[in-house]
């Protein structure tokens, strides 16, 4: 398998360089979760790293590479983005109300 070392900014692992196992495209995975197992025996915390461009070229705006930002949420995002599906709602499904009402 290749690998790839790739950065990781924000959280526990801020300014890391750790080999990630790339996929059958040559990318890295898009979300790198990391268990971290609790001290007093209980169950391990997930921290959770999602894949951004880490740069473009300054000419052709060319993609660079690849970098984890940490994701205190942990949010489930993954999943295609259908063209018909609207923005993903964060909170919960009753609209605000309107001013005008």
């Amino acid at each position: 398998m290749k690998s790839q070392d790739t950065p990781f900014e924000g959280g526990p692992l801020d300014g890391r360089v750790l080999p990630v196992l790339l996929g059958l495209t040559g990318h890295p995975p898009k979300v790198y979760r990391v268990p971290v197992p609790d001290a007093a025996g209980g169950p391990p915390t997930v921290l959770v790293y999602r894949r951004v461009q880490s740069a473009r070229s300054k000419r052709l705006g060319l993609h660079q590479g690849w970098k984890y930002t940490y994701d205190p949420g942990g949010r489930a995002g993954g999943g295609p983005k259908w063209p018909w599906s609207g923005p993903r709602a964060e909170g919960g499904a009753t609209p605000e109300s309107h001013a005008d009402e």
